[in-house]
């Protein structure tokens, strides 16, 4: 797992909470369940802005947002202080539910967890009867942020060797039709779907300072120990976006973001 900014992360915090809002839009609300508060899990919580939208969605339910990153978990619990959200350190590669779940949701996290789609049954079968297991996940390995960045790191330079293997490829998602096999079940309900967005980024090397914050951090961790090849990558890379995505006539730069969103529901009683 690479190593995070909460501060840098949440430049962006409003484009990169949307998705969130509109994958919970989805979710439809499960059972009270009697003698206990609801259960809500928060999967790569990160600084928690995903999570005060669950906070805010079910005010008087148990929730518990994970995440493997100190940094992250640090802000989130510092942030939510006033929520009566609580906070763990988790590795989603491993993290299985010890407890029945309402809802389980993610927010571009899952893209980090090789193979996550093998998780989701255990996750899944952790939910109560009617609960909801909810997430999204970039699809945009293949857009110009993404595929740039993999060709100058093949190229020749003084990063090649430390970059060898660093970076996802464009199969680390699956397309929705992809995620159903691993969702569906009897008696189910799975919807399941795509959309871009086109964010508006304002700033100097809007995408640039986008990607410092998420897809970058892994090339930044691996040239940690030699800054004239970390600083020579990012220029080159800067040098790249500004052609792929240049600034229009408004000031703002223009940054088309795909999008996956799964939402599986069991049902009430065993079918």
């Amino acid at each position: 797992m690479p190593t995070w900014d909460p501060a840098q992360y949440l430049r962006h915090a409003d484009h990169r909470t949307r998705a969130f809002a509109d994958l919970l839009a989805r979710v439809p609300e499960p059972p009270r369940p009697a003698g206990r508060p609801l259960r809500v899990a928060d999967l790569g919580c990160g600084p928690g802005n995903s999570t005060r939208l669950l906070t805010a969605r079910w005010p008087d339910a148990r929730i518990t947002g994970y995440d493997h990153s100190y940094a992250m978990l640090a802000r989130a619990r510092t942030d939510l202080a006033d929520t009566g959200a609580d906070f763990a350190h988790a590795d989603l590669r491993t993290w299985t539910p010890d407890e029945p779940y309402d809802v389980i949701a993610s927010n571009a996290a899952l893209q980090w967890v090789p193979g996550h789609q093998h998780r989701l049954a255990a996750w899944t079968a952790a939910l109560a009867p009617g609960g909801s297991l909810a997430f999204q996940v970039p699809g945009n390995f293949d857009a110009p942020s993404h595929a740039l960045m993999r060709r100058l790191a093949a190229s020749e330079g003084p990063w090649r060797e430390r970059l060898e293997g660093v970076l996802r490829g464009a199969d680390a998602v699956l397309d929705p039709a992809g995620y159903l096999p691993y969702l569906a079940g009897p008696g189910r309900t799975t919807d399941l779907w795509e959309s871009t967005y086109l964010h508006l980024l304002t700033g100097p090397d809007a995408v640039l300072d986008w990607v410092i914050g998420t897809g970058l951090r892994p090339v930044l961790d691996a040239l940690a120990g030699d800054p004239a090849a970390r600083t020579a990558f990012t220029d080159a890379y800067r040098d790249l976006l500004r052609q792929a995505y240049p600034v229009a006539g408004d000031g703002t730069t223009p940054f088309p973001f795909r999008r996956v969103f799964a939402v599986t529901t069991l049902p009430l009683e065993a079918p």
